[in-house]
């Protein structure tokens, strides 16, 4: 989560809404994201999707596996993707109670309707990705 933590304050350096995600397989870092929806002129430029598509680049197989740590909740579009993906694992610090598809508005990695699901977890640095998340909105609504 550290290590997501450092793209979510690269994210925040470019004026991008401060989310970093990093994609674990095998106990090694495969690939890392951090939101870029702005810089890329794409609404679907997340965290997660940039590691996800890095992941299978770096792999070459869509389905890529591993624990996917992210600072917020993934959205519903992000969950979908894991989903696809073959995710193994979800682990996110802080929750998005406005947007977030992993426990706060819906369930969709433990959806049994579904053909894909994956554990997740919440909590490591949630404080400082809160934080982290709130500083940047702050600063946005001042400007």
């Amino acid at each position: 989560m550290q290590q997501a933590m450092l793209e979510a304050r690269r994210a925040d350096g470019v004026d991008e809404v401060p989310v970093g995600a990093v994609l674990v397989r095998d106990g090694a870092v495969l690939a890392r994201g951090h939101n870029r929806t702005i810089v890329d002129t794409d609404p679907t430029a997340h965290a997660e999707i940039i590691a996800l598509r890095a992941a299978a680049l770096a792999t070459g197989d869509h389905r890529v596996g591993g624990t996917l740590y992210v600072t917020l909740e993934p959205c519903s579009m992000c969950m979908g993707a894991m989903i696809q993906a073959r995710v193994e694992r979800l682990v996110f610090a802080t929750r998005d109670p406005k947007a977030g598809a992993a426990v706060s508005l819906y369930s969709i990695g433990s959806d049994v309707r579904l053909n894909h699901r994956f554990a997740s977890s919440e909590g490591p640095l949630a404080r400082e990705s809160a934080e982290l998340l709130r500083t940047f909105f702050q600063r946005r609504r001042s400007e």
